[in-house]
């Protein structure tokens, strides 16, 4: 008879049981979460909270306690330096258990059961996109599409040339009161030739009278 007999067997060996016991509570401190049925997760949950237990005293003789259970030796690191200092001032209640849906098949009670405050790190999920036949209105935006692309191109053509336009008439004003200051002194260097070539003139002897007026006029 099975009286008082409160261990649950999980209907497999001993030796079976606890190698199931010892893979789940490794995979439970190396991802803080794991999914499971309700039985197990109640008989995996005084285990992990003995090894977080464990790994809170930080001591050698705890540590090979420890390693009996966790064959990881990263999972092992991890329970004594990351997981045991974020439970420090928490005497207890290490893990929750959150009962599931039941399992599509054989209709078994699901659970999740993971640590209290876990840092999970969100993995960013990849949608895939739906391909299948085109239908009319994603023809109808692929043709508008192209359309709209080239009144763009049209309107900023438009914009450069505009604004070019703005440069030359900014640039044409300038340009004509330099062209107006050029003409202007060339024109009073001609003025000032002139009346260079008249006085010079003046200052000579007449050159107009001829050698028969001058011996006429003896």
């Amino acid at each position: 008879m099975r009286h008082r007999r409160t261990t649950a067997t999980l209907g497999r060996a001993p030796a079976h049981r606890k190698a199931m016991l010892r893979n789940m509570v490794t995979d439970l401190l190396r991802h803080e979460k794991i999914r499971t049925t309700e039985a197990k997760a109640k008989v995996l949950r005084p285990l992990a909270e003995r090894m977080i237990t464990l790994g809170k005293r930080e001591s050698l003789h705890a540590r090979r306690h420890a390693a009996r259970i966790i064959r990881d030796k990263a999972v092992l690191r991890k329970l004594f330096d990351d997981l045991a200092p974020r439970y420090a001032e928490r005497p207890g209640g290490y893990t929750r258990i959150t009962k599931l849906s039941a399992r599509p098949g054989d209709q078994a009670n699901m659970a999740v059961i993971e640590l209290v405050e876990a840092e999970l790190q969100q993995r960013k999920r990849k949608r895939k996109k739906k391909t299948g036949p085109r239908t009319a209105s994603q023809d109808t935006v692929a043709a508008v599409v192209p359309e709209a692309a080239d009144v763009d191109e049209d309107a900023e053509v438009a914009e450069a040339s505009a604004s070019e336009d703005a440069a030359e008439s900014e640039a044409s004003p300038a340009d004509a009161a330099e062209d107006g200051s050029a003409d202007d002194d060339a024109a009073d260097n001609a003025d000032v030739d002139d009346s260079a070539s008249q006085e010079q003139a003046a200052d000579s002897p007449d050159a107009g009278d001829s050698p028969d007026d001058d011996e006429s006029d003896r």
